[in-house]
């Protein structure tokens, strides 16, 4: 009787292992542990005073003139629109520190393994296609649970003041999810291209600073010396911020296309630095 052949296990089984693994990994290694105290601290505070006070806050006349008079009447205008208060000075807070903890949360996707010689051990096993996209989709799922974490404790302040906010909530929290979680997604895919090249967590995110001054700078002279080439203001990540500050609603989603199309570029890079680099 021929015993039936196994097939090996797919690049995508490969990914999605790998992902699962680096879900695993944030939330049970030491550095894991500790910047998820750092960053429950953090968030612990802008929720408990000015996300629970948004409404009191925002409806005050003098805040609005405030507002009008540093960022001119229109800048901020959207944020007093929108119909949960709580989450207008959360979309604020979340469009900024997200992104910083990106860096900081995915600073080590690739470095210490490739220090202590297990990256080359698992890239003996799978394709480093198959690692490189299984690291960051891990990344993904991390920044997914951190934002969602915080957006479940948003809802639970916004229903102790006004429980017939759920839904409006609940749709509100739905959108903020999914564009933050877009908004995250180069940094990410940048700290894993850095994180090949460097040989520390903390050595990538001095990379992230670095070639966050040299690109800002780069283009600051572009747009001195070439006014009509504005447009490569798009190349550094977090471009779009300022602008998707004073939306709400699905109007932040039009933003979406300058973070997805520098991810894949992004990942394009990566790949490449990936199958050249020595493990």
């Amino acid at each position: 009787m021929n015993n039936p052949t196994l097939s090996p296990p797919s690049a995508l089984f490969h990914i999605w292992l790998l992902a699962r693994f680096e879900l695993t990994k944030r939330f049970s290694s030491r550095s894991g542990i500790i910047a998820l105290i750092a960053f429950i601290m953090v968030w612990s505070i802008i929720l408990i005073y000015p996300v629970k006070e948004a409404a009191t806050i925002i409806m005050q006349p003098s805040f609005k003139e405030f507002m009008a008079a540093v960022f001119g009447p229109t800048t901020l205008d959207q944020l007093f629109n929108w119909k949960v208060a709580e989450f207008a000075v959360f979309w604020v807070a979340a469009l900024y520190l997200f992104p910083l903890f990106s860096i900081f949360i995915s600073a080590d996707q690739f470095s210490s393994d490739k220090q202590r010689g297990t990256l080359r051990f698992i890239s003996l096993r799978v394709s480093r296609n198959s690692l490189f996209l299984g690291r960051f989709i891990g990344q993904v799922l991390i920044q997914s649970l951190l934002i969602l974490l915080t957006l479940i404790v948003a809802i639970a302040l916004i229903m102790s003041r006004d429980s017939s906010l759920l839904f409006p909530a609940i749709n509100t929290a739905m959108i903020i999810f999914a564009s933050v979680l877009i908004v995250v997604l180069p940094y990410i895919a940048m700290m894993a291209l850095l994180s090949i090249i460097a040989n520390s967590a903390r050595q990538a995110s001095i990379f992230a600073v670095i070639l966050w001054i040299i690109v800002s700078l780069v283009i600051t002279l572009v747009n001195v010396q070439l006014p009509g080439f504005d447009v490569v203001s798009y190349l550094l990540p977090g471009s779009q911020l300022s602008d998707m500050v004073n939306t709400q609603g699905l109007a932040a989603f039009t933003y979406t296309p300058i973070p997805l199309l520098q991810t894949v570029a992004i990942l394009i890079i990566g790949r490449i630095v990936m199958q050249r680099s020595a493990l």
